[in-house]
């Protein structure tokens, strides 16, 4: 009679759990670059920004839009802006901007060395099979000097949904990047 409760128990919680299943999606890929200095930021904040590797302003990271980077992302929109990149913007910046360790520029013949090209290895990261600390020796962020003609009107203090330049932009980070490189 045990076993019969035992047994009735178990098949209750086996009807009301849900079986997990994965799926194949492939996170979109988001350009984050840190807007704002390092004076006056929250301790909290200050840590997540080290976590992004968004040491210092100008700095650019390409990160997959998982749920824990979402929620670091959320977290700096303050101080930060973001949206999706796209392949061409992020084989530029592997070109213009991508360093190896020593501050030397990131060279085609490094690459070779891992049976890459800045072509292959900017569709790898868009699709999810590399990540840029992947490949040893390359840094995972970009250094960027600041926008050709500016930032937008609104100024560095205000979302992008009101003028300004913090917070989600969407495709529009391309165009951002671009004059930054």
């Amino acid at each position: 009679m045990a076993d019969n409760k035992t047994e009735t128990k178990t098949s209750k919680a086996s009807q009301t759990l849900k079986p997990a299943v994965k799926t194949a999606l492939v996170p979109k890929i988001f350009a984050v670059i840190r807007i704002r200095g390092e004076v006056g930021v929250n301790h909290k904040i200050a840590a997540t920004l080290e976590l992004l590797r968004l040491h210092k302003k100008h700095r650019c990271v390409v990160i997959p839009g998982t749920e824990n980077y979402m929620g670091m992302i959320s977290k700096v929109k303050d101080y930060c802006t973001f949206g999706e990149v796209s392949e061409d913007t992020v084989k530029d910046l592997l070109t213009n901007r991508g360093r190896i360790v020593g501050d030397t520029v990131l060279t085609s013949d490094f690459l070779r060395k891992s049976k890459l090209t800045f072509e292959t290895f900017a569709k790898k990261i868009l699709s999810g099979e590399l990540k840029i600390k992947d490949i040893e020796g390359v840094k995972p962020f970009f250094k960027l000097s600041p926008p050709r003609g500016g930032f937008e009107r609104g100024g560095i203090k205000k979302p992008y949904s009101m003028r300004g330049v913090l917070g989600y932009r969407g495709p529009e980070i391309n165009k951002l990047l671009r004059r930054m490189m």
